[in-house]
This record gives C-alpha cells, sequence and structure tokens, in this order.
C-alpha cells in the first residue's frame, strides 16, 4: 500500500482539456494512511459558465471571478504534492487539464499515480456503477459535497484505503503507482491580429462573447473567428481586410 500520496480531483468548465478550463482544485495529503493536510483553490476560468455547471458543481462566476490563474493554481498544487505518487477516481481526466496547463506555460510536469477507477473495475467486474458516489455508498463512506473538488478528493482517499483493506493482500499490484502517459501541444496565446479581428466581428454583429478575449488560446480565437464567420458571415464594406478576405 501507499504510504504517502496526493488524492487529487478537479472540477472544469467541460470535458476536453484541449478546449475547457479548470474551475476548482482540490488535494488531500495522506501519510500513514492519516490526512494531514488538505488544498483547495479556484481558478479563473476567464468565460461565462453555464448554467449546467453551476448546477452540477455549485460554483458561481463570483466564486471563481477573482480567483487565482491557472498556471498559478498548478504552480500552488505542484509545490503540495511535491514528490508523492497522485490518487485520483479516473486520474487522467484530471491529469489532462492539468498537463496541458503545464504545456501552455512550459513547465516539465509528469508524475504517476493510482487510479481508483481502475482498481474498482477490476476488483467489481459486477458492480453495476463505479462512478465515485457509487464506489462510495458501496464501501457506506460518508457522503460530502459531490461535485466539489476537496470533498471528492477526500473520498477518493477513502475509498482508496477501503479499496486496499479488501485487496491489497491479494492484488497487491494494482496499487502500484504508474507513470501518467498523456501528451499535450502547447497551445500559445492569440495573437493581436487575431484579438483585433474578434473585437471587430463581436462588435460588427453585436455578439456578447462569453470568454475574455485576451484569455484566449490562438487556436480558440482561430475556432471563434470561423465560427462567427460561418453563422453571421463577413463584416462589409472593410473594417478588417484580414477578416473580408
Amino acid at each position: 500500500m501507499l504510504e504517502a500520496y496526493v488524492a487529487i480531483d478537479l472540477e472544469m468548465t467541460g470535458l476536453q482539456a484541449k478546449t475547457d478550463r479548470m474551475l476548482e482544485i482540490g488535494a488531500v495529503k495522506v501519510i500513514d494512511h492519516n490526512v494531514t493536510d488538505t488544498f483547495q483553490t479556484f481558478v479563473n476560468p476567464h468565460r461565462t459558465l453555464s448554467q449546467v455547471v453551476t448546477e452540477l458543481t455549485g460554483i458561481t462566476q463570483e466564486m471563481v471571478a477573482d480567483a487565482p490563474e491557472d498556471v498559478d493554481a498548478l504552480r500552488r498544487l505542484i509545490a503540495f504534492v511535491g514528490e508523492l505518487p497522485l490518487v485520483g477516481h479516473n486520474i487522467m481526466f484530471d491529469y489532462s487539464f492539468l498537463k496541458q496547463c503545464a504545456a501552455n506555460h512550459r513547465i516539465p510536469y509528469e508524475k504517476a499515480a493510482v487510479d481508483t477507477l481502475k482498481i474498482s473495475r477490476k476488483c467489481f467486474p459486477d458492480l453495476e456503477s463505479k462512478k465515485l458516489e457509487a464506489m462510495c455508498r458501496h464501501y457506506q463512506i460518508g457522503q460530502m459535497q459531490e461535485h466539489r473538488a476537496l470533498a471528492d478528493a477526500l473520498m477518493t482517499a477513502q475509498l482508496l484505503e477501503c479499496l486496499w483493506q479488501e485487496f491489497g493482500e491479494t492484488e497487491p499490484e494494482i496499487f502500484l503507482p504508474k507513470p501518467l502517459q498523456y501528451k499535450a501541444k502547447r497551445q500559445g496565446p492569440a495573437t493581436p491580429a487575431q484579438k483585433r479581428d474578434l473585437i471587430e466581428l463581436l462588435s460588427y454583429h453585436k455578439i456578447k462573447a462569453d470568454i475574455e478575449i485576451d484569455a484566449l488560446t490562438r487556436s480558440e480565437a482561430s475556432r471563434m473567428i470561423d465560427k462567427i464567420l460561418f453563422n453571421y458571415g463577413r463584416i462589409e464594406n472593410g473594417m478588417n481586410k484580414q477578416v473580408r478576405a
């Protein structure tokens, strides 16, 4: 069994690391089976949260409006985790967002981890659901506030301890941390020309953007421009030659 690890969980604006943003990071440090420290921070996504996201997570626009930038939150998490391995329920999902942020800001970031979802699937093949809340119900782990990062990280740590108690002697190898393999391509910031074109298109078509222009990556800006041109058309009588070209 891991003698020391950090269980983590993230809340995001969506499911795609390349196009969605982190909202909250929660982490729990466990040493000798005891929680010794916790970490929680909101992250400013620089975009308007959908009603679905707010209803699911309980995170409002006001809660993230003045939150740290993603790179600052990542650096704080890295310092909190140190050399310890990670634990997560479907850890690759959370790790992909951390890795994308690290790549965008040229921060080396490689971790090993234990995935409680993979362990649950192996140990409970006949259980209808292996979601975190379902596994916690199975082990009668007290349900805290679901879909909030720190609460889910705490439940993940408790789940790992329960799984180890039941299967650690017979299946010790599945509890060994394994290197996480996820390749993230750096997404550079939008160029000044892209920002100018977007601002002019939004103004011309009277569109209210749901994301801050200065926070866009180059690929995001390109997709936004293409979407506006497809749905609304080009600027007539030349506000911007590049947009009209």
